[in-house]
């Protein structure tokens, strides 16, 4: 089968430093833990799906706004290597913002982000009927709400958990959420198109919360989860925006989110999508 080729896509989002701190183990309420090397990379969940979705083969520009500091100049640098188009990002009165994260010896993680400059993230008015827009909850929600009025393709990772505004349920073509999120988040049964991700047991499409596709997730040893999610949420919203068969994209995004696990940090190095999609049976 020939698969049609990718089409563009604006991600709306978070960028933000991530300090990460490897531990053994993750603390539990009170408690510390003491922890290996401190490293600090890009990250966000909107500048990491811009990047993997780059790095799957697509024309990415990344919307968003960073510190007029070094790090926001770091991470616009960043972005601009890993091919994503980077003239909607502009520098805002507050610092870049920064994602607070542990992550344990079998590569689970907690996370606490700062916002800062995100928060004063807008809506691009430039959107295309031919570009897909790719949001996610790390910026405001008003912002979000003002993209139900995009032309072309909208999807939404919706994360972390919100209450969505009517009109975004109504007029998301798709919204991506973990089972965690998928639970706090009721008004999604609504929702035409909903992917959730269930880690190592694959993902499930539901449409109006009714399941309409399913896929396993590779078997792999996982180093690092953190990026996971933002690869698998760039690769669906891709292969669905090109029109490929929902099965096929979910498998494919399925495969995207594994190998992304096998490697350390949020924004690691990823394939051609189309090769993820004839790895699947």
């Amino acid at each position: 089968m020939d698969l049609a080729p990718l089409r563009p896509l604006a991600v709306v989002g978070s960028i933000n430093v991530d300090v990460v701190a490897r531990v053994a183990r993750l603390p539990g309420p009170g408690e510390t833990v003491l922890g290996g090397a401190l490293t600090r990379s890009p990250g966000g969940k909107g500048a990491n799906q811009a990047v993997a979705a780059a790095r799957l083969g697509a024309r990415v520009r990344m919307v968003g706004c960073v510190g007029d500091d070094s790090d926001g100049r770091w991470m616009i640098d960043a972005l601009r290597d890993a091919g994503v188009d980077t003239g909607g990002i502009w520098l805002g009165d507050t610092p870049t913002g920064t994602a607070l994260i542990a992550v344990d010896a079998n590569g689970e993680n907690q996370i606490v982000v700062c916002p800062g400059a995100n928060a004063a993230v807008e809506a691009p008015d430039d959107l295309g009927d031919d570009e897909a827009v790719l949001a996610q909850l790390e910026i405001p929600l008003a912002t979000v709400a003002a993209l139900a009025t995009a032309p072309g393709f909208l999807a939404l990772n919706a994360a972390p958990a919100a209450e969505l505004p009517a009109s975004v349920v109504e007029r998301a073509d798709l919204v991506i959420v973990n089972e965690t999120e998928y639970a706090l988040q009721p008004a999604l049964a609504a929702a035409r198109l909903v992917a959730v991700t269930h880690g190592a047991a694959g993902a499930v499409l539901l449409s109006r919360g009714t399941e309409v596709a399913r896929a396993s997730a590779p078997p792999v040893t996982a180093v690092d989860s953190v990026g996971a999610g933002d690869a698998f949420a760039a690769a669906l919203t891709l292969g669905l925006h090109a029109g490929w068969p929902p099965e096929l994209a979910l498998r494919a995004a399925c495969a995207v989110g594994a190998d992304a696990v096998t490697m350390p940090g949020a924004q690691p190095p990823l394939r051609p999508l189309a090769s993820y999609a004839w790895e699947v049976p």
